[in-house]
């Protein structure tokens, strides 16, 4: 099986393939009837009645063809045991109905996993440590900073496309969803391969690339995600031997940017330049996509898409923080990320009979999803102008002094948790600024009209926290995000549209112009006791948008001349809206 992996993975394009499974834990299938991430795949759970004799039972089944069968605690008084299928569905099926034909059998059922329902790891400050078994395996993670990157965001509402060999995303056919991609959301994909059917991975390299992105985490199962709360788009464009062309990727890009793909990620190469495909990427750029891609595994010149304009191309670190050997560099390289031993689940068998594994693999297919998940949290707190994340990531990366160090890693090594602290630094001090500037404006005016509300009326400043900056802005930094309620109460109104629609709704600042405080003055314009608050939403919504001018954080459908103008007139007509409510009687 491993041999078949790997030489699959080494006939892919020269950029995509990875450069091998270094190692690997037993492969696994699920049972023939359907399977969770509760169950143990593969196990069913026999009882015995109590009358049946021990004696004979243990041979008796073994005689069956089950490959495994283990007494369970206590089974001469609870007569219980523990029985492995094989792989192949037909013959599984009729070793279970044989099980549950015999007179001497009470019950068979699928064995099925129990955690503690305790929170703790909830709740330490700052910090997910995720409760998935094979977590502490992941150095990747640890190396980008994941854990401190949770506390900041998990990329709620965000879309990542896979544009691979596909993704194990879905039951269909004879292909299953991945166990440790059960709790992760899918939404639609496409498959460039073969026409109308489904973009399910018949290869493994595309849902291992995915997991790095949105495993399910602290789930219980297997290993984590860096952005676990993201949705994966599957764009398959590889074929099960790990192969495509020009027109099928290029398709597969525009298809994901026209789909609402927040981040792209590109695993894949080849050492040609394709016009084509960089009007694809130019068009993913138009419409507000971040491409990743991996730089190639030729220990030479980058490749492409890597090297093309628009993309941030990536390059592959070992666990000591050194150029893994393989790795392309030079121009076209903008950071650097893990890309040696890199544990994730994916799928053999080409994705059949259940079969499914955790696999380390090396190559810069594995560290360019890393950049894409890193790119999904700032996507997901906020940051939804492609132009602005990629400077983000490069700016808070880690720095290199050396020209040998710029030729390998471009601005340096991802540092996740540095670029997600950063986005939420750089809001929250902007907001706070705006808002104290404007609203010293607005008491202003309400002043020269006659009484106005105190200054340090705590309504007010309710107000303006709510709408502008974040009733519990400070949060990230005692409770982690992935938290949904802190998550919320951690962002201002005008971002809930991230959480409700995504960047596509985010896009038209529906919850941040004046048209969210001027109908709740028409609402509670005759009640005094609401007028400090209101006033303060109106200024935190002016602050919200004056600082989006000056981060220029969000991209809009409408154009940067309209979205000045937009952002502008709607700051200044709350902050004199505000003014108006800031009057007494």
């Amino acid at each position: 099986m491993k041999r078949l992996i790997t030489s699959s993975l080494a006939a892919a394009l020269l950029v995509s393939s990875s450069a091998g499974a270094t190692e690997t834990q037993p492969s696994f299938s699920g049972p023939p009837d359907g399977a969770s991430t509760w169950e143990v795949p593969g196990e069913y759970v026999v009882d015995f009645r109590d009358d049946a004799g021990l004696s004979t039972v243990g041979t008796w089944m073994q005689s069956m063809g089950l490959l495994q069968v283990t007494p369970g605690p206590m089974a001469e008084e609870t007569k219980i045991f523990t029985v492995t299928l094989p792989r192949a569905m037909a013959k599984a099926g009729k070793l279970l109905a044989a099980l549950r034909a015999d007179p001497r059998v009470a019950t068979v059922e699928p064995n099925v996993r129990y955690r503690a329902l305790g929170e703790g790891a909830l709740w330490e400050v700052g910090r997910l440590h995720p409760d998935d078994p094979m977590y502490d395996r992941q150095w990747h993670m640890k190396k980008v900073g994941a854990e401190e990157a949770w506390a900041f965001g998990v990329a709620r509402g965000v879309t990542v496309a896979v544009v691979d060999t596909g993704i194990a995303c879905e039951n269909r056919g004879p292909f299953t969803k991945a166990s440790d991609l059960w709790q992760t959301e899918c939404v639609e994909g496409a498959n460039f391969v073969k026409k109308g059917a489904p973009p399910s991975d018949d290869q493994g390299h595309g849902t291992h690339v995915a997991g790095t992105i949105a495993q399910s985490t602290n789930n219980g199962v297997g290993v984590a995600g860096l952005a676990f709360q993201a949705r994966l788009m599957p764009v398959k464009v590889l074929s099960a031997d790990g192969w495509g062309t020009t027109p099928g990727v290029a398709a597969g890009v525009r298809w994901a940017a026209d789909h609402g793909a927040d981040v792209i990620n590109l695993s894949l190469g080849s050492p040609r330049k394709s016009k084509v495909l960089q009007e694809a990427i130019d068009h993913a750029r138009s419409k507000g996509a971040v491409v990743v891609a991996a730089a190639g595994n030729n220990a030479g010149k980058v490749g492409y898409p890597g090297g093309c304009e628009g993309v941030i191309g990536v390059s592959a670190v070992d666990e000591q923080g050194d150029l893994a050997w393989f790795s392309s560099r030079g121009a076209g390289v903008d950071i650097g990320a893990p890309g040696v031993n890199v544990l994730q689940q994916t799928i053999c068998e080409r994705g059949r009979n259940r079969c499914e594994q955790f696999a380390a693999f090396n190559g810069t297919s594995m560290a360019s999803p890393h950049v894409a998940a890193a790119a999904a949290l700032l996507v997901g707190a906020g940051v939804t102008n492609p132009d602005a994340v990629e400077q983000i990531l490069t700016a808070t990366a880690d720095e290199v002094d050396s020209e040998e160090g710029h030729i390998n890693f471009g601005h340096g090594k991802l540092r996740a948790q540095e670029a997600a602290e950063k986005v939420l630094v750089d809001q929250i001090s902007t907001r706070f600024l705006a808002i104290l500037a404007l609203g010293l404006l607005a008491f202003r005016w309400a002043r020269r009209k006659g009484a106005a509300v105190s200054r340090s009326h705590p309504g007010f400043w309710l107000g303006a926290l709510f709408s502008g900056v974040g009733l519990l802005f400070a949060a990230p930094w005692v409770m982690s995000r992935h938290v949904l309620w802190v998550d919320v109460l951690s962002r201002p109104l005008g971002d809930w549209s991230l959480l409700l629609g995504g960047t596509a709704l985010h896009g038209f600042l529906p919850l941040a112009n004046a048209a969210v405080p001027l109908a709740l003055a028409a609402l509670f314009f005759r009640s005094e006791r609401m007028k400090p608050a209101l006033a303060g939403i109106s200024i935190g919504t002016a602050g919200y948008l004056t600082a989006l001018l000056v981060l220029g954080h969000v991209a809009t459908p409408f154009g940067s001349v309209l979205t000045f103008l937009w952002c502008a007139s709607h700051a200044i007509f709350c902050t004199y809206l505000g003014s108006l409510m800031l009057r007494k009687g």
